[in-house]
């Protein structure tokens, strides 16, 4: 399942030939690959914006030491990797 942001770049019709081509033009009840689409500019069903947001206070918290872009960079993939994330939002997806 992919589970993406509703941009506008997600119906176009290329996306919609990939899916149809991954699912061999399948029925819905019966693809193998399918998706969850959030509303538009819905960050609360976002699961991603549960990384975002702490990644970035991360680094206004630490705004003076990022003279350049490699250690802003650096920072970022640093509380990425070492920080522990409560997807709490993506339980809305599962099915029970």
């Amino acid at each position: 399942m992919l589970i993406w942001d509703g941009a506008s770049s997600r119906r176009f019709r290329a996306f919609k030939d990939f899916l149809s081509e991954a699912n061999r033009d399948r029925e819905p009840d019966n693809w193998s690959i399918t998706y969850v689409l959030f509303a538009p500019n819905a960050p609360q069903q976002n699961s991603v914006e549960d990384i975002w947001l702490p990644a970035k206070n991360f680094l206004r918290k630490y705004w003076y030491l990022c003279k350049f872009f490699k250690i802003v960079k650096f920072m970022f993939e640093f509380f990425i990797n070492k920080h522990k994330f409560d997807f709490a939002k993506i339980h809305q997806y599962t099915s029970t």
